[in-house]
């Protein structure tokens, strides 16, 4: 992607703060989109389940919304109570949140495969009114209360948690501005618009099923194809049958629809746009992404700036993660100091932490001041805990910050290794962990999943390596069957896991 002489992505007008303030005004509530559309264009479909063929119209959304804004202020619920719900992104569930947000109740989608104990922890975090599973809303009261007339665009709409794949998940709280502005950006970068038939097939307790596939897809105005829970059969089923022209999935995601044995059987002639996020991926991925759909797209998101803050487009393979929009600003700099405020912004080329301020950060992590505080900077910068540079290619990934490696006193970024050894034309996936060494502080220990139907040993990997610094080199490469590389529930590489398998590899080398 070429950069214009302002520094934004050239072809991605309309994402600057005041076409945000002033072009989007009516939008910056979530629930005012609903109207909006529904003032507009009333009988057309906003949600639609493809396994039912159930489908709600514009008119019909806005006024469901409201009952579930009345009944729950019939049960009790007050502007920023917070109602968690352990549920399948049915439309139910979707009705039920935007009466939330109509009613000024923070939602707090929760993963469905947690167990109980998990559950309540979650719901004591937040200190959640209520905990709704499916079919809980079918025994609330009918209400009489209008809704709230108080919610404005800064209030709390939604907590997601973190994934956890390097420590333990914490509620990140997100304001209808933060989640408003995101879907203006990712809409516009990507080509989201009121023809679109956007398949909505990731958890609903995932910022990408949420802020960026519901919910952008309902701010330009197309139709939500929902899955109440992801199967890679029935996500190729929904994209012939509704005739979805984008998908957004994690690579996990669509190697397992790749890996259906009649996947060419699959209609798949009105996709448009394919994105895919959450990890590196390998160039053959990006092959098959290409052959998927005519444009794909990609870019850095994170539940603490409402989903993605960078992006990329292409016909064929991309490159890097791309720019961040004028909206909302990226910068690398230093560690924070001690004081709390920034560091000092760094040079193009040179790595350090990557930044972003603007109306997409989140509003904090609920009751846990400290590593909020950790987390944004007093004046206004946050710290993604994601380390990278800036070059001609945009945004370059460098690794997490707590995961840097340090063999024979150099710092090396896991995500640079695995890039690397993900060049390999036999390998799927790799992901990168450090061990105690005795002499060396750290030794490099990569996880490397084969391709389907290839051979492959440690001593091919050992060639491959050669190209790398010396330093960068694993001295133990695990091999591991398709499919074997641990993912955590966002279906993201499970870190903690894999250093937990290499610890018990041999601990120190």
């Amino acid at each position: 992607m070429n950069r214009d002489r302002a520094g934004s992505p050239t072809g991605m007008t309309g994402c600057t703060l005041e076409q945000f303030e002033r072009g989007c005004a009516g939008r910056h509530r979530l629930h005012d989109v609903i109207a909006y559309w529904a003032a507009r264009k009333p009988e057309a479909v906003a949600l639609l389940n493809p396994d039912t063929g159930r489908a709600v119209t514009w008119q019909e959304f806005d006024r469901a919304a409201g009952a579930m804004s009345r009944r729950l202020a019939a049960e009790g619920f007050r502007k920023g109570d917070f109602l968690a719900a352990q549920m399948p992104f049915s439309i139910e569930h979707v009705l039920l949140e935007y009466g939330c947000f109509r009613a000024g109740v923070i939602h707090a989608p929760l993963d469905q495969r947690l167990p109980a104990v998990e559950v309540e922890r979650a719901a004591r975090a937040i200190g959640a009114r209520a905990i709704l599973r499916a079919g809980d809303t079918d025994a609330m009261k009918a209400g009489t209360e209008a809704p709230c007339d108080e919610v404005n665009e800064h209030d709390g709409a939604q907590v997601i948690f973190t994934t956890g794949s390097t420590g333990s998940p914490k509620p990140a709280l997100l304001s209808h501005r933060n989640i408003a502005c995101q879907n203006l950006c990712l809409g516009t970068a990507f080509g989201f618009s009121e023809r679109g038939r956007v398949l909505v097939n990731l958890p609903p307790s995932h910022v990408g099923g949420q802020a960026e596939a519901l919910m952008t897809t309902l701010f330009f105005g197309g139709t939500a194809v929902l899955l109440e829970t992801f199967d890679a059969a029935r996500s190729l089923a929904a994209i012939a049958s509704a005739r979805v022209t984008l998908i957004g999935q994690i690579p996990a995601m669509f190697h397992l629809e790749w890996r259906l044995s009649d996947f060419a059987a699959y209609d798949l002639s009105s996709l448009e746009f394919a994105i895919y996020g959450g990890q590196a991926v390998a160039p053959a991925f990006l092959e098959r992404l290409a052959a998927m759909a005519p444009r794909c797209g990609t870019g850095l998101g994170l539940t603490e700036c409402a989903g993605f803050c960078t992006y990329v487009t292409a016909s064929g393979p991309l490159e890097g993660v791309g720019f961040d929009m004028p909206v909302y600003p990226l910068s690398i700099r230093g560690a924070m100091h001690e004081d709390g405020s920034a560091g000092e912004q760094l040079p193009e080329g040179e790595v350090g932490h990557i930044c972003f301020r603007g109306p997409q950060t989140f509003l904090g992590y609920v009751n846990d001041p400290e590593s909020t505080r950790r987390t944004i900077s007093s004046d206004g910068w946050l710290y993604t805990g994601d380390m990278g540079r800036r070059g001609p290619r945009g945004l370059e990934i460098a690794g997490r910050h707590k995961w840097v490696i340090k063999p024979a006193g150099y710092q090396v970024f896991p995500a640079e290794v695995e890039s690397y050894l993900c060049a390999h034309e036999k390998v799927q996936a790799c992901g990168v962990v450090g061990v105690p060494r005795e002499v060396f502080s750290e030794a490099i220990v990569a996880f490397v999943e084969r391709k389907p139907g290839v051979e492959l040993d440690a001593a091919e990997l050992k060639r491959h390596a050669r190209g790398m610094a010396s330093y960068m080199r694993p001295v133990r490469y695990v091999i591991l069957e398709p499919g074997g590389l641990p993912l955590n529930r966002a279906a993201k590489t499970d870190y903690l896991r894999l250093q937990e398998m290499a610890a018990k590899g041999g601990g120190s080398i």
